[in-house]
């Protein structure tokens, strides 16, 4: 589906007009997170700035479609994506994986890759997918950044790092990362085993389609998306944000921090209740 891109203005309307069928004939099966649930970033990719400054090694693509230069050693591309053996299991939407692929049009997808640049209805397309920011990423512009991942043990962490989009542009530039955390990964109170992070998020529209879907499917028409996919915009909802999901893909609420007015208090209780204990020991 939509494998050349040289494809007619007719053509485009038609490929829309069956998008938005697809959207309305899925759309009971798939839900959709408030806005309100993406939390505030302090300006870089994690919530903690893990990893900005080991991102890894470039992908290297496997497959794909157009310009994918496949084998390419710097991993630029359009429309590629690289295979990768994780080395711990996944379960999602109660499939185990040991193995995924990450497609330069920012997804990872499992049992093939997806060359697709334009997502098909909400969730992306026909195969199990998780869409951080899934667009017509094309990093083959000498001033676009390119795709790196990071595989630790029971965790993948892969960033699309200031990427251009189609075809060769990077006069704008978008910079996301999607956390991949194994069944067997415990988080710390606040996170979750899959995360979207955010930084600076330039474009969402190109020369194909002004079309990005961030959210995850089965590859069956299930899945959950945040409300504004596939609406022109969507860069600027996410942008300097993050959201975690645990492994029932329910969000994960944020560790509530006390206000500092409410923290004052607190200690001012606590060395009240301390003088208070002090005393009772002299008399």
């Amino acid at each position: 589906m939509f494998a050349n891109k040289s494809i007619t203005l007719f053509t485009k309307a038609a490929a829309a007009a069956a998008l938005f069928a697809a959207v309305g004939a899925a759309q009971a099966s798939v839900v959709t997170i408030a806005t309100s649930a993406l939390q505030a970033s302090p300006g870089k990719y994690t919530a903690n700035g893990y990893y900005t400054n080991n991102l890894g090694a470039n992908i290297v693509t496997t497959g794909g479609s157009n310009a994918a230069n496949v084998g390419r050693a710097d991993g630029r591309n359009d429309d590629g994506y690289m295979s990768l053996n994780l080395g711990f299991n996944v379960t999602f939407f109660g499939n185990v994986y040991n193995s995924l692929y990450i497609n330069n049009n920012g997804s990872v997808s499992f049992g093939n890759g997806v060359a697709q640049y334009i997502p098909d209805g909400v969730t992306g397309t026909s195969r199990p997918i998780i869409s951080p920011f899934f667009g017509d990423v094309d990093t083959r512009h000498i001033d676009s950044g390119a795709v790196h991942y990071n595989l630790m043990q029971n965790q993948l962490v892969v960033t699309w790092d200031k990427v251009g989009y189609y075809d060769s542009h990077a006069d704008k530039t978008d910079s996301f990362q999607l956390v991949l955390r194994g069944d067997g990964y415990t988080p710390a109170v606040g996170e979750g085993l899959i995360g979207f992070f955010y930084g600076n998020m330039g474009w969402d529209s190109t020369e194909t389609s002004k079309f990005a879907a961030v959210g995850f499917g089965d590859g069956s028409g299930a899945g959950e998306t945040i409300n504004g996919s596939l609406v022109p915009g969507m860069h600027k909802i996410v942008e300097n944000k993050f959201i975690w999901f645990d492994a029932k893909l329910d969000t994960v609420p944020p560790v509530k921090v006390p206000e500092p007015s409410a923290l004052a208090l607190t200690m001012i209780g606590l060395l009240g209740a301390g003088l208070a204990s002090r005393r009772k020991r002299k008399n």
